[in-house]
């Protein structure tokens, strides 16, 4: 889940007619992916999301991490037939984040925008997504090209799937919450091959290379009452294996029974984690000066089980974003650092991590 559940959503509440929301689907069981159908967008449902996070490398020896993200929010019963090509059917919003670990600078920026032809949008059937000029978009060669920029940061990347698509969840739903529909449709790409060009502001382009990973939900459901939030981990191994584990905070500070995992093979191959058999233990905490929230910093995950236990270390302490002029959601996105072993074995790699509820309830409006 990027567990970015309703991060769009948020900002979108007040335009809304509340009483179309039941005209959206929800995620329900039985639900059956299909590639390259479901890269498309998938209008049905109210909100949806594309997540690009990745670790990048210049010719010149700097490291780089990034995020582009893509929302589609539903504001209007679906199906309704739009008057003129400006009706207001779904809002788009974006963000896109450098973390310039050699330079030690973390930098984001946001869009909103109605969907229309002219401004943002998403196809069906295929991946097609844009917000103004950041794009996600399917080349002819069947691979991804992945463009955003903006103050003098910019990368322009090629992306090619070393692994099919990870379905999360169980039959077809990644529960979220306790009672039906609160779940998405979830998969990953979790071993996408990266090269292209990347310009840091205030530096010449330079040609990149590296490791992407995509998030793609799809769904309309809201967190509970009782939860405050989620801490999200992806990792990259370099025994070409991912792990996906999130853990969903309920108010008191304990991890909610929906909470979940996945680990992928070298070969592809899928193993379901389930709530009880992570541990996920913090290092300390870093204070935002902007937000005042108080994150952990450095985790050490463990799936006993399996024989995971790695060690996450962030590259840097300050990754938030307070997206204001966007979703209206503070969270911390960051590149990290991975080591530890996986069945005995030491490995060594990079992740990202999420973590959304620190500043308030993520319900709070």
């Amino acid at each position: 889940m990027k567990h970015r559940l309703v991060v769009a959503l948020i900002a979108a509440m007040p335009l809304f007619d509340h009483s179309a929301f039941a005209q959206f689907k929800q995620a329900l069981p039985g639900y059956q992916f299909e590639f390259p159908r479901d890269h498309g967008s998938h209008e049905d449902f109210r909100t949806e999301w594309w997540y690009y996070t990745g670790h990048l490398e210049t010719e010149s020896g700097r490291r780089y991490g990034f995020e582009v993200t893509f929302f589609r929010v539903g504001v209007t019963r679906p199906g309704t037939a739009p008057e003129t090509r400006w009706d207001l059917h779904d809002l788009a919003l974006a963000h896109f984040a450098i973390t310039d670990v050699s330079g030690r600078r973390f930098r984001y920026y946001e869009k909103l925008n109605r969907m229309s032809p002219f401004t943002a949008g998403a196809a069906t059937g295929h991946l097609e997504v844009f917000n103004e000029g950041w794009r996600a978009q399917t080349s002819p060669d069947g691979s991804w090209n992945l463009r955003a920029s903006s103050d003098g940061d910019a990368i322009d990347l090629k992306l090619r799937a070393a692994k099919p698509p990870v379905v999360h969840g169980e039959d077809g739903v990644s529960v979220k919450a306790q009672g039906p529909g609160y779940a998405s449709h979830y998969y990953s790409m979790t071993r996408l091959l990266a090269t292209g060009t990347l310009a840091a502001k205030g530096r010449k382009p330079e040609r990149v290379t590296g490791l992407a990973w995509m998030d793609h939900e799809f769904g309309g459901t809201e967190l509970r009452e009782n939860q405050q939030g989620w801490d999200w981990f992806s990792v990259q191994l370099d025994n070409e294996t991912e792990l996906m584990l999130y853990i969903i905070r309920r108010v008191d500070g304990t991890p909610d029974v929906t909470s979940s995992g996945s680990l992928v093979t070298d070969a592809g191959d899928v193993i379901r984690i389930r709530h009880d058999q992570i541990r996920v233990t913090p290092e300390s905490t870093w204070r935002s000066p902007r937000s005042g929230a108080n994150y952990p910093m450095g985790w050490t995950l463990e799936v006993p089980s399996l024989k995971i236990r790695l060690r996450l270390v962030p590259v840097l302490e300050d990754q938030e974003l307070v997206t204001r002029a966007s979703t209206q959601v503070t969270y911390w996105e960051g590149a990290v650092d991975v080591s530890g072993s996986l069945g005995n074995i030491s490995v060594r790699g990079a992740g990202y991590v999420e973590m959304t509820g620190y500043d308030r309830p993520f319900r709070q409006r």
